[in-house]
């Protein structure tokens, strides 16, 4: 991003949050800088998973978006407009554009989050290849009025079951090492912990390298192996 789309995100940021959050913010910020090369890797085998089928509250409701004409105008303002809206709708594009799913969850009439998967491969370069039935789980949230409700439990279980009735093997996810909300919000989850990967940028080039790798690593699922990660591959990032 260049200096003036930062300094123009940060003053939007102020004038919807107020002063005092945006330093909040700004002190998040510094810490996700400072320990941001340091990534927690999780993945869930789809075929050992439970067949049953998943039951939501009557309250609750699931929508799989495949393009952006899908999207309503009304939910298209809801999605963009709490942090940076022209950032994030050029997101939502570029990732319809590559194929990803848009998965939405209301409570009632209201939305209540987002999530977003890609099959086969990722939304951008990432620590190791895809094989065609792996699926990249991303940028998930739950609204804050609907926090503490179990709403993101709900979406994702669902998507899970959803991508395991159409054959994908395996989801994978990461999360920031220092995000304890979301690494807590994967121990409710049917999701292993892969290993700690840690990436740095040498002459416009990324590289990664592992560490507390699990035994899973290898193991020969249907898809292919779970191969060692490669090196030169950028990272991709999940909102807290």
């Amino acid at each position: 991003m260049s200096i003036s789309g930062s300094i123009s995100r940060f003053i939007d940021y102020c004038k919807r949050n107020g002063l005092g959050a945006t330093l909040r913010r700004l002190g998040l910020a510094t810490k996700r800088t400072l320990f941001a090369s340091r990534m927690v890797v999780f993945y869930c085998d789809l075929a050992k998973q439970s067949a049953a089928p998943m039951n939501l509250p009557n309250s609750i409701k699931v929508q799989r978006l495949a393009n952006y004409a899908e999207l309503s105008p009304q939910d298209l303002h809801e999605l963009t407009s709490f942090w940076n809206p022209k950032q994030a709708h050029r997101d939502i594009v570029e990732r319809f554009e590559q194929r990803a799913s848009l998965w939405l969850i209301w409570s009632g009439d209201s939305l209540a989050g987002y999530s977003w998967t890609l099959r086969g491969r990722t939304i951008a370069p990432y620590y190791f290849p895809m094989a065609q039935d792996d699926v990249q789980l991303f940028d998930f949230y739950a609204f804050p009025k609907f926090r503490g409700r179990g709403i993101l439990w709900f979406l994702i279980t669902c998507i899970l079951s959803r991508l395991r009735d159409e054959g994908a093997a395996r989801v994978f996810g990461d999360v920031a090492e220092w995000n304890q909300p979301s690494l807590s919000f994967y121990k409710t989850l049917p999701f292993q912990r892969l290993g700690v990967v840690r990436s740095f940028a040498i002459l416009g080039h990324t590289y990664a390298s592992w560490s507390g790798n699990e035994p899973v690593r290898q193991t020969q699922p249907k898809s292919g192996n779970l191969r060692q990660p490669v090196t030169n591959r950028k990272t991709s990032e999940e909102k807290a």
